[in-house]
């Protein structure tokens, strides 16, 4: 028992250490002076004069810290696969929002139903920050702004719909899986393109966030699909990032000019 026990712990530091391994690593700083740890990747090879897509991803709660390496644990992998990074090379930022806050939001809301969740609310300063950091990505030649793609899990899904709904004129296309968000802040981002996964057995972020999500989307006329899990709790992650044509579906989205 002994050695199975030493044998698992192996192999979670050995895929630990392989979803950082290729991620470089730094910190953002603010124009107020405000920092941000997050990870990297960019494509192997730059070429004079080619662009590539930048993708956001937003971590859950669970991985806010200030280690600059949790946020890796659910997705970090899914971009460091050789495969992967051979057929779609991108920019890929990761990210991580510290323990006392809350990407989208000054504090955890006090309910996840979706009517109930907050409109009007000024931008965090976390989220203050990361869009400069994004700013900063934007402004390099080498990214293909017609293909800006955010990924989203739970905390970071509620952050995805926040950043749209504020930005929508810089993102191609969204995924928020097991999210929530106020229905009515979705009509604006009309021109980007969703998809958005749900386990409907989730007792943290109950499945009507994303199923009013779709419906409010649906009504303003985007190209949106909603996948819903039987029997899934809120780790609809693993299965999403496992639904078939993930990767693909994403990286051939592109901004309308």
């Amino acid at each position: 028992m002994k050695q199975w026990s030493t044998l698992l712990v192996f192999l979670f530091l050995s895929l630990s250490l392989s979803a950082q391994k290729g991620y470089e690593k730094d910190v953002f700083v603010s124009s107020k002076g405000d920092s941000l740890c997050y990870r990297m990747i960019h494509p192997e090879s730059v070429k004079p004069g080619e662009k590539f897509p930048l993708v956001l991803f937003l971590h859950g709660a669970g991985e806010r810290g200030n280690d600059n390496e949790k946020q890796l644990a659910n997705g970090g992998q899914m971009f460091l696969n050789p495969v992967n990074q051979e057929k779609f090379p991108a920019f890929v930022l990761v990210p991580q929002c510290p323990v006392n806050k809350y990407w989208a939001y000054p504090e955890r809301p006090k309910s996840f139903v979706p009517a109930d969740m907050p409109v009007g609310q000024e931008i965090t300063p976390i989220f203050q920050t990361l869009k400069q950091l994004l700013d900063s990505y934007l402004a390099m030649p080498e990214v293909d702004k017609q293909r800006v793609y955010i990924i989203g899990l739970s905390m970071g899904a509620m952050g995805t719909y926040d950043l749209v709904a504020r930005y929508p004129e810089i993102f191609a296309a969204a995924i928020p899986i097991c999210g929530t968000v106020n229905p009515s802040r979705l009509a604006v981002a009309k021109d980007v393109k969703f998809r958005i996964f749900h386990g409907d057995a989730d007792n943290v972020v109950p499945v009507e966030g994303s199923r009013e999500a779709y419906k409010a989307l649906k009504a303003a006329g985007t190209d949106v699909e909603y996948i819903e899990f039987p029997g899934c709790n809120h780790g609809s992650w693993n299965p999403a990032f496992n639904y078939p044509g993930f990767m693909d579906w994403l990286f051939k989205q592109k901004k309308k000019r």
